[in-house]
């Protein structure tokens, strides 16, 4: 999911992707409306609001409310900032860290709410642009790392994507496009986990209270972890198949011997070539 960027994607990577974050994007902004009684995966209301304030005269508000939208847009800033600048040297971690700084974010609010909040105005006013902070950053690394095909914590572009695909499907040339289709399976996969998550949200809410951040950083630690594992599959594998080769010593691919036992092997030579390894 996060491993691969940009154009070397495939839709798989884009849907598991897209499902996963979706479905935490859903939960956050139904657990905040409800806690908060304010959406935080997205920007679109908190510019009507601050037009609104701006009008009113209300100078906090239009501090509050732009603070929020600026934080959101740093989110977005920095997720992309750590994978253009860290991307050559390690495509896992500079796509891991917006995750991972997405969590800390979620998990600070989920503590402070389960233990420290009073509900005063200043509480929640900061705990949203926490929010806001957090869902920039997924946002803006899924956007960066698919190439702008991903985007998980608003509908309004999806649901538009989908209704013009949808009116192109009317036509039999377009229903043989597999990159159409493909693109359909996305912003489907993406819709139905976003609300999926909302309603997880609002269904365990009342049980789990703040709880509920902390199941929302177990599955953005699945996201994670499902590469970490990946990873070192892969390059156990490598290993494996370096020693096998060239018949250099790893304690690893040793060890998998020994567990597994070593496959008979029809070649002769080969077959020596492993039993003087082995000795």
């Amino acid at each position: 999911m996060l491993r691969n960027y940009s154009n070397s994607r495939t839709l798989g990577d884009n849907i598991r992707l897209g499902t996963l974050t979706a479905f935490t994007a859903g939960t956050i902004n139904i657990a905040s409306l409800l806690i908060f009684l304010s959406f935080t995966s997205n920007v679109t209301g908190h510019y009507a609001i601050l037009a609104a304030e701006i009008s009113k005269g209300n100078w906090r508000q239009v501090a509050v409310v732009g603070g929020w939208i600026l934080l959101f847009f740093f989110g977005s800033f920095l997720s992309n900032f750590i994978v253009i600048n860290f991307n050559k040297r390690s495509k896992y971690f500079a796509h891991a860290m917006p995750i991972i700084l997405e969590i800390l974010c979620l998990l600070f609010v989920g503590v402070y709410g389960q233990f420290y909040y009073q509900k005063t105005l200043e509480e929640t006013e900061a705990l949203v642009a926490l929010m806001l902070f957090a869902t920039g950053l997924q946002n803006g690394l899924t956007a960066s790392i698919s190439n702008f095909s991903v985007k998980t914590t608003h509908l309004t572009g999806t649901t538009t994507d989908l209704g013009i695909l949808f009116s192109m499907f009317t036509q039999k040339k377009f229903r043989k496009n597999g990159e159409l289709i493909g693109r359909a399976k996305l912003l489907s996969s993406i819709m139905v986990a976003y609300v999926l998550g909302a309603i997880f949200s609002g269904l365990t809410y009342y049980y789990l209270e703040f709880k509920v951040f902390y199941i929302i950083s177990l599955c953005l630690l699945i996201v994670i972890g499902y590469d970490a594992y990946k990873i070192h599959v892969r390059h156990f594998n490598t290993k494996y198949r370096y020693i096998r080769i060239y018949k250099k010593f790893n304690l690893l691919a040793y060890l998998y011997d020994k567990v597994h036992g070593i496959p008979e092997i029809k070649d002769k030579r080969e077959k020596k070539r492993t039993l003087v390894f082995d000795e």
